[in-house]
């Protein structure tokens, strides 16, 4: 059993800060709009293989708690699996989401299918942000511009004018259905 990530709450290493490290929905060069905020200044610290933002005022704060105590810190965004893979958690939505390069909008009548944890298939897809590239993170949207869940295109923007209604267009990742199937486990 490892302790050199479960016992530690620690800054991220440049390999997981890094491209090993990309959240799903491509934010890109605006991470730095999540950390340099007009209300303080924000980091990611990692503490027993999940990934928080937090507030450095806050992480001052929580200096004075044992790590082993420690329960969480901040919003979880996402985790580490056993095999080193960055797993974007649905708590991360609200803050990705507004800075988020590749959307899709998933049309009314498919909106519950997401929410229940299926993939978008063509015949649900609303809309598509141009230039969006096959294996893509995305951010799913409602017609309504309500943030859906984290999704990864299996098809090109080109690719989807031209496919089978019935063909997969976005593969499901997280949604805010999870709160409700998966509140006993979700930090």
């Amino acid at each position: 059993m490892g302790t050199h990530r479960s016992e530690q709450c620690r800054a991220l290493t440049a390999s997981e800060d890094g491209s090993d490290v990309t959240f799903s929905c491509s934010i890109g060069e605006n991470i730095q709009l999540l950390v340099d905020r007009p209300d303080g200044t924000y980091c990611f610290r990692l503490h027993r293989d999940r990934v928080y933002y937090v507030s450095e005022k806050l992480l001052k704060g929580a200096a004075s708690i044992p790590r082993d105590s420690l329960v969480a810190l901040g919003t979880c965004f996402g985790k580490f699996t056993k095999t080193q893979k960055f797993r974007l958690s649905v708590t991360a939505l609200d803050f990705l989401a507004p800075y988020a390069k590749y959307k899709v909008w998933v049309k009314p009548g498919s909106e519950q299918s997401f929410l229940y944890g299926n993939h978008v298939l063509k015949s649900g897809l609303g809309r598509i942000t141009e230039n969006t590239a096959q294996y893509q993170g995305v951010v799913v949207y409602s017609m309504a511009d309500i943030p859906l869940g984290f999704g990864v295109a299996a098809k090109s923007t080109q690719d989807c004018r031209k496919v089978d209604p019935m063909a997969i267009v976005v593969f499901h990742q997280a949604d805010v259905g999870e709160y409700v199937r998966s509140e006993d486990t979700l930090t």
